[in-house]
């Protein structure tokens, strides 16, 4: 199971101070910042890329809400968790679809679940993935993905244009990427809208062709029945016009 990256932003340090002693304790995450100022938030996300904030609503010059809405717009938006004193926000909070709303103090079994949800938090097809090469960050459109194939230690995403390595692990993408992926094999993903036949190899192993990709991932077969039926199934849409 891959670490999230955190960020914890409040503008009370013993709050962010207990905020990470208690993610220590839960573990599975990593805080790469910590920020008592909203107004250098932003740029760290942008930088940083971390796959959740935890963010305290009132604070000076920008709120939590405001600050939300702005992580929103980012090409690859992290997961909100608000952490605050006050109940009223709930409403508020929700609207900018963050994944959970913890009330101080923050109790660890709550906290374990605000990680656990951030994790699992479903991927829509306007979401992006963001891959590193050196100090250049790629950032891959979820809708644009075909493959995502295990390889060593990491994890091959092929789409149209080309191929990027993450270091993800495939269950934990299987997590976030939701229902828009199958799995074909313990090594591989594929995109479902993107399916296009199934053969065997000159040894005798299943594979799926896939549009758009030279990539043909293995089926094992304990997952072959579930691709038939997919391929077998009436298309969503022309896939010709992918």
């Amino acid at each position: 199971m891959s670490r999230l990256r955190v960020v914890v932003v409040d503008d009370e340090q013993p709050a962010i101070d207990r905020l990470i002693r208690l993610m220590a304790q839960a573990g599975g995450a990593e805080v790469c910042a910590q920020l008592d100022d909203p107004q250098r938030v932003l740029d760290a996300c942008c930088r940083l890329q971390p796959d959740v904030v935890f963010l305290d609503i009132e604070m000076p010059g920008l709120n939590g809400i405001q600050l939300a809405q702005k992580l929103a717009t980012l090409a690859s938006a992290p997961a909100i968790v608000f952490v605050t004193a006050f109940e009223q926000y709930a409403v508020e909070a929700f609207e900018v679809e963050a994944v959970d709303y913890l009330v101080k103090p923050v109790r660890p079994d709550r906290l374990a679940q605000a990680l656990e949800r951030a994790r699992n938090r479903p991927v829509g097809s306007d979401a992006t993935i963001s891959t590193r090469l050196g100090d250049r960050v790629q950032v891959i459109p979820v809708a644009g993905i075909r493959a995502l194939v295990s390889e060593d230690k990491y994890t091959v995403v092929h789409f149209e244009g080309g191929q990027a390595l993450l270091d993800d692990s495939l269950v934990s993408l299987e997590q976030r990427l939701g229902p828009l992926f199958v799995r074909t094999h313990r090594k591989a993903l594929v995109a479902r809208r993107y399916l296009r036949g199934l053969y065997q190899d000159e040894h005798g192993q299943d594979r799926v062709e896939l549009v758009g990709v030279s990539c043909h991932p293995p089926v094992s077969r304990r997952n072959l029945a579930r691709i038939r039926e997919l391929l077998e199934a009436p298309p969503a849409q022309d896939r010709s016009r992918i």
